[in-house]
Parts: structure tokens; C-alpha cells; sequence
């Protein structure tokens, strides 16, 4: 399935009026993680309230161990810092990943914004060395503005 055929599914799952955001987000990492190809683990991060770390929420995939990431720490710890989206074509060139399976091979980090303020993110880990481009990073924009809308 296309990033086109799959926008109109994140809005429909997303805008469903009688379900809990927890459950909208994680209808959305199983579609994510069911309809492409490379997405092997797709999951949503939060800030712990004023903490400056981030607590795991929803996700689609193998369970992990990292439920609590402080900011800096690994990919997903600096994007909380830099507030940019962080693509690892290999995380095997990365001094700062934090390995979840030794099947990772990739991992793209998109942050999610409500009001300015970057509240927490969507990570995608792949077991394919750099399948992520630059229409994953607007798709996945896209995707993160769709759930700002939930808070």
C-alpha cells in the first residue's frame, strides 16, 4: 500500500469518534507496521510530563525492554533533545543507538509536536539496512500532525 492509500486510513482511524486515543494509536502502528513493508516495529514515545525523559506508549511489534528513554540517550532520546526528524540508514554506525533486537537494521524518528511543543515522537525500526527516504520522513510529518490533533 502507498503513503497516497494510506493517509485517508490514518484520518479515518484517527478521527473515530467512540475510541480511546490510546487505542487510536495503536490501531495506527499495526496499520503502519501491517501495510509497509519495511516497518518492523512502530511505536509511539512521550515525555514523562516536566521529566526530561520519554515513557514508551502504543506501539506494533516485538515487546522492548526500553519503557523509559532519558533525553540525549540513543535515537530516540536525541530527537527529544534536537527536535528533528533523525533517519539511521544503519544503526550499526551509530555511537549512540540503543539496540532494541539484534534484527534492527534501521530507524527513522519523526517528533510529534502539539502547539509548538515537541511532546514525544513516532519510531519505526526495520530489519532492512536504509529503506527509509525522505517520502517516509513527509509521510510520517504527516502522520504526526494527524495525532497532534488527539491532545
Amino acid at each position: 500500500m502507498t503513503f497516497e492509500e494510506l493517509q485517508p486510513k490514518v484520518t479515518d482511524i484517527l478521527h473515530h469518534v467512540n475510541i480511546l486515543r490510546e487505542e487510536k494509536l495503536l490501531q495506527l502502528c499495526h496499520l503502519l507496521k501491517e501495510n509497509i513493508d519495511y516497518y518492523d516495529w512502530v511505536g509511539f514515545y512521550f515525555r514523562n510530563g516536566e521529566k526530561e525523559e520519554l515513557i514508551l506508549g502504543p506501539y506494533a511489534g516485538e515487546p522492548t525492554d526500553h519503557t523509559v528513554i532519558p533525553f540525549g540517550k540513543g535515537i530516540c532520546g536525541q530527537v527529544a533533545v534536537s527536535n528533528q526528524n533523525f533517519v539511521v540508514p544503519d544503526v550499526s554506525a551509530q555511537d549512540n543507538y540503543i539496540a532494541c533486537s539484534i534484527s534492527v537494521k534501521s530507524e527513522i524518528v519523526v517528533p510529534l509536536f502539539v502547539n509548538g511543543v515537541n511532546i514525544g515522537q513516532i519510531d519505526i525500526d526495520s530489519g532492512v539496512l536504509d529503506p527509509f527516504t525522505e517520502m517516509d520522513e513527509r509521510f510520517l510529518e504527516f502522520v504526526n500532525k494527524e495525532v497532534a490533533k488527539l491532545f
